[in-house]
């Protein structure tokens, strides 16, 4: 079961709680209520399936702005980066699914699915995902959890695409950086070192990377490190080695960087997950 303390949040309103089937690795449920917190931009590098309870979210995702109000379902793609506040004063509540591509795949026997649109308005088919995000959350069957993965997943049937099409603009010469990075989390990076990777100048290669991702090479670095450092701790990797592991300077700083991206602060992140 899940922890139902806030998270390290400024209003007394914002709420934001993780769960983990213990049976199904690879699928992480959150629901939360936020009213004044900004979401830096982050990834789960997952697919993120939720819908919208009540208010508005605005998010920055692929180069755009979005808003989702009330009653709307919203979906994230693998390994986009995305942030996330409030349009309204009341904020926004929602559930999501985190669901990495080799658990959608296996549930639905397609692979490569990919969303085109982020945010899709349909009053009925939102409140159908609420209901079945809600029942996932509520229950500690394996087999009843596993039933409902499979609707879940139908419930976003509609508008998913068989394959992820390609950018005209993505280069292999980013993705080798993104890698690269991922590689070199604990280091200490120059511009002038991932500039080499891409083999661009270093200004052109910031410029560049910029554009393909909407963020800059420190802001994917830092996402990247608060990914893995959500994956240690729910591994059980105590929050003091997590930051030194995952290249950060010290517990506060995780503890800072960690609530800013995922609205929790790394202990009670740890505590809902481990149950």
């Amino acid at each position: 079961m899940a922890s139902s303390a806030a998270g390290n949040f400024d209003h007394p309103l914002d709420r934001a709680q993780f769960r983990r089937p213990a049976h199904r690795a690879g699928v992480e449920l959150y629901r939360a209520h936020i009213v004044r917190h900004a979401f830096e931009p982050h990834t789960h590098e997952a697919y993120g399936l939720g819908a919208i309870e009540t208010g508005v979210e605005r998010f920055r995702y692929r180069g755009s702005d979005h808003l989702a109000p009330q009653d709307s379902r919203v979906m994230m793609n693998p390994d986009v980066l995305h942030t996330g506040r409030a349009e309204t004063d009341g904020g926004w509540r929602y559930r999501m699914a985190y669901i990495d591509a080799e658990v959608v795949e296996t549930v639905t026997g397609q692979r490569g699915l990919w969303f085109r649109d982020a945010v899709e308005h349909d009053a009925p088919r939102a409140r159908r995902v609420t209901g079945l995000l809600d029942a996932l959350w509520c229950t500690d069957e394996p087999l009843a959890f596993d039933g409902l993965m499979v609707e879940l997943l139908d419930a976003f049937s509609d508008q998913a695409r068989a394959a992820r099409p390609v950018e005209r603009h993505a280069s292999p010469r980013f993705a080798r950086v993104v890698e690269y990075l991922r590689d070199n989390l604990a280091r200490r990076l120059t511009l002038d070192e991932l500039a080499a990777v891409a083999e661009l100048s270093p200004f052109h290669f910031l410029r560049a990377f910029r554009a393909q991702y909407d963020a800059t090479p420190q802001q994917m670095l830092m996402a990247l490190r608060l990914f893995e450092a959500k994956r240690r701790l729910a591994g059980g990797v105590a929050p003091a080695q997590v930051a030194v592991e995952v290249g950060l300077s010290d517990q506060a700083h995780l503890t800072r960087a960690f609530a800013q991206r995922y609205g929790v602060t790394p202990g009670r992140y740890q505590r809902q997950v481990r149950g």
